[in-house]
């Protein structure tokens, strides 16, 4: 039987929910990286970097490509990109709430 479009969904949200992933996606929005310029970017072991771009590999939002010994990543497509804008617009809108009730609770605060 078919997954549901909602559980498929789901489960790309989850394949997209690890800190390291999402800056790894990020990072490839620039154009492909070597596995090193990586590495140096996100600071975590190598061997957790080489985990994290292998759940991305296997889920086709990133591409490799082997040059001798080194191995270039990119972005499978565009739309990552454009997901990843529209993460950035919604989580101002969200956190950009929580500063409007903050400081609607320090000015609470001073009036007292």
């Amino acid at each position: 039987m078919p997954v549901p479009l909602y559980e498929a969904k789901a489960e790309f949200f989850r394949m997209l929910g690890h800190p390291v992933r999402i800056r790894v996606l990020e990072l490839l929005q620039d154009g492909p990286k070597p596995v090193r310029d990586l590495l140096a970017a996100i600071e975590v072991e190598p061997s957790n970097l080489s985990q994290q771009l292998a759940v991305l590999r296997r889920s086709g939002i990133v591409t490799a490509t082997r040059t001798g010994s080194t191995v270039v990543y990119e972005l499978a497509g565009g739309d990552v990109a454009e997901l990843l804008a529209a993460a950035r617009r919604i989580l101002a809108v969200l956190l950009g709430g929580r500063q409007d009730l903050l400081e609607e609770l320090r000015t609470a605060e001073t009036a007292r």
